[in-house]
């Protein structure tokens, strides 16, 4: 993940009751967010903490990282920008409309591969046909060659016209 990190934003692991308990300390707090399980609707063990401050952030990520809070170890670390769905990967900093543009030229591109490929499998049977139409006619010509050859009344016939003449 190549994704720049938010300096005065924290993640918040572990914790299960959730406000800003023990990272208040180290400055003032501009936010909190706690994610919902959208099933159960309680909180998901983990939020995020944004400080007015980068440098109140980066002391509390320093002091809280590993500490116990309520006999639960908390996971502090800077938090990386919020994704909303959307976006050309499944996820950006954009709305999901953002990328219809592009959307619709791939629809177009991948209609326009389906035609040339139902084009060229319809020419690869052409031309498949008619090289069966072709042996198959070869086949036949030696065959009557091999009648024409093999057949005693056939060269019996051949014979009497070369006399006659």
């Amino acid at each position: 993940m190549n994704q720049q990190v938010q300096k005065d934003t924290l993640y918040v692991g572990g914790e299960r009751v959730h406000s800003s308990r023990g990272v208040h300390t180290f400055g003032e707090i501009k936010d909190v967010k706690t994610p919902l399980d959208q099933a159960t609707q309680k909180h998901r063990s983990f939020g995020f903490v944004t400080f007015l401050e980068k440098e109140d952030a980066t002391a509390a990520m320093d002091n809280m990282d590993g500490a116990e809070l309520y006999g639960r170890v908390l996971t502090v670390n800077y938090a990386l920008p919020e994704r909303i769905k959307g976006g050309e990967q499944g996820w950006a900093a954009q709305p999901l409309w953002a990328d219809a543009d592009t959307w619709f030229e791939r629809q177009q591109q991948e209609e326009e591969m389906k035609r040339l490929q139902a084009e060229n499998e319809a020419a690869m049977k052409a031309a498949e046909e008619l090289h069966r139409k072709k042996v198959a006619e070869e086949r036949d010509g030696e065959k009557e060659e091999e009648t024409e050859a093999t057949d005693p009344m056939a060269i019996a016939e051949a014979e009497a016209l070369k006399s006659s003449q």
